[in-house]
């Protein structure tokens, strides 16, 4: 099936880089390094220089912190989507978002896909998804509230779980009114999760691409990166390019990322490995 996100389309084999933006003060990984506008959009303009398919702009940091309602997330990232969907019209525009208002809005400032981070806590995304002909990202968190962190959550089969809860998800979006060929799962390593729980979820994620909707992972300097490695947050290249190669391996499509280059040549190198994609040259030993 080809991927449909928002006004763009991606043909089965595509992998597609999703390059993280944050419209927050206090995200975990960059310290606000985007929090100003200018500084975004810079963001935006080096990605996709860089070959990003997508930008993931986020107006609130999954962690908890300071309460910030609605209103204050749509100051954040609506008129920024408006300014970039200008400038970059062959991006797909992804909106990281809990929140129908604020997935409403930024679809109406020009959002390809509403990228649902906690599990379907608010049941009018689909809608809003399917009013403005919108992808959606769908999740598995175990049920956990937004921006708060997992205490002691136990899962009989934690992939089992992850499967059941996302195709759920995903069922509902498309009786909503999602086009099929515009929903993703998302097994959501570390939300709802302890850090065997998302090795687990990455060593199985072949069974959620077995579902036959495309698979997105964010990995990318998570917290069960750091742990399992014992390194800080600045130190997780390294384990977070391993974690991709293995779900690469499995066939995961969309890549949620800090470090473009570097996730792109790894998840290349490995698709290229599984005989999904031929190498750009290749002369060696042929003339």
């Amino acid at each position: 099936m080809t991927l449909r996100l928002g006004r763009h389309t991606f043909p089965d084999e595509a992998t597609l880089m999703m390059a993280i933006v944050n419209r927050t003060p206090d995200s975990f990984y960059d310290k606000g390094a985007t929090w100003a506008e200018d500084k975004a959009f810079e963001r935006v303009a080096l990605v996709a220089a860089q070959g990003a398919e997508i930008v993931d702009i986020g107006g609130i940091k999954a962690a908890p912190g300071v309460e910030i309602g609605a209103a204050e997330e749509k100051a954040r990232v609506v008129d920024f989507v408006a300014r970039v969907r200008e400038s970059f019209p062959e991006l797909v525009i992804s909106v990281d978002t809990w929140r129908a208002e604020v997935g409403r809005a930024a679809c109406a400032a020009g959002a390809d896909v509403l990228n649902d981070a906690w599990g379907g806590a608010d049941p009018e995304l689909v809608d809003a998804a399917a009013e403005a002909g919108a992808a959606i990202v769908c999740t598995h968190t175990g049920g956990v509230t937004p921006r708060t962190r997992p205490y002691r959550l136990e899962y009989d089969d934690v992939v089992a779980a992850a499967i059941s809860d996302t195709v759920a998800y995903a069922e509902r979006a498309i009786a909503a009114g999602v086009d099929p060929a515009s929903v993703v799962i998302d097994p959501a390593h570390d939300f709802g999760k302890n850090t065997f729980h998302s090795l687990e979820v990455t060593r199985r994620l072949g069974e959620m691409v077995a579902t036959g909707y495309p698979v997105l992972v964010s990995l990318s300097n998570k917290d069960f990166v750091g742990e399992t490695l014992d390194v800080p947050v600045g130190q997780r290249l390294t384990g977070t390019l391993a974690a991709t190669a293995v779900c690469a391996l499995a066939g995961a499509r969309i890549y949620r990322v800090h470090e473009v280059v570097e996730t792109r040549q790894t998840v290349d190198m490995v698709s290229s490995i599984a005989g999904r994609r031929p190498p750009k040259r290749a002369i060696r030993g042929l003339q």
